[in-house]
């Protein structure tokens, strides 16, 4: 079986694709700051017949990060997908003219290098199999400037350039890299609910046509999905 690794695991984005890729022959290991709450996701997800097991990791600590990994590929051995969505930092989204050298770096910390060291984890294995996928979700401050994302868009925005240099340096390495803005307030039960986001991620990941894409296709600040 496929493994795939949420970094970020959650029971709204992270729990649907968990369902997405268990559904679809993959074991899923759940990273999060929480073991409780990753004991109760990996529960529900194996109440549906899908492999899985929940790894406490804070983005903030390289060595946690890593002692997560290693326990995942002992028990799941090669990692084939690595999806990365967390939400990060001490401090709430920020307007720009109120933006801080403190919560500023909290944000890129969190998911600049907090993306960078879990690449790093699973980066030599991929590129030694010439096979393997890093998929990187954000919001649309990552594309457009959002005045009252101040903080989080520095950070996003930093986080899209790297996604989008590892895929120019990745794809002919037979390594797919990918990254999915969102452009939606995520609501269950709806057009927003996370289980088309993770049908979105799915489809990017088996077609492989695609460095990036917006979620709704096309969505601009102006035309949020609330």
């Amino acid at each position: 079986m496929k493994t795939i690794v949420i970094v970020g695991a959650g029971p709204g984005l992270g729990m649907a694709i968990g369902q997405k890729f268990g559904q679809n022959g993959f074991q899923v290991a759940l990273v999060s700051r929480n073991q409780d709450k990753l004991d109760n996701l990996a529960a529900q997800l194996k109440s549906e017949g899908i492999e899985a097991s929940g790894f406490a990791a804070d983005l903030y600590n390289p060595e946690q990060l890593t002692q997560a990994f290693d326990q995942i590929k002992e028990k799941y051995g090669f990692i084939d997908v690595l999806e990365f969505s967390p939400t990060v930092g001490q401090f709430p989204p920020t307007p720009a003219m109120n933006v801080t050298a403190d919560n500023a770096l909290d944000q890129f910390q969190g998911l600049v290098l907090g993306a960078i060291h879990s690449v790093q984890q699973v980066l030599p294995a991929m590129l030694e199999r010439q096979t393997g996928a890093i998929l990187f979700t954000t919001g649309l401050s990552a594309i457009y400037p959002i005045p009252m994302m101040g903080n989080v868009g520095i950070a996003l925005g930093g986080l899209r350039n790297y996604a989008n240099n590892l895929h120019t340096d990745l794809a002919p390495k037979g390594i797919y890299v990918g990254h999915l803005s969102l452009g939606v307030f995520i609501k269950p039960d709806t057009p927003t609910d996370p289980k088309y986001i993770a049908d979105a991620w799915y489809d990017m990941y088996v077609e492989k046509d695609k460095a990036e894409e917006t979620f709704p296709v096309g969505v601009t600040p102006e035309t949020i999905v609330w």
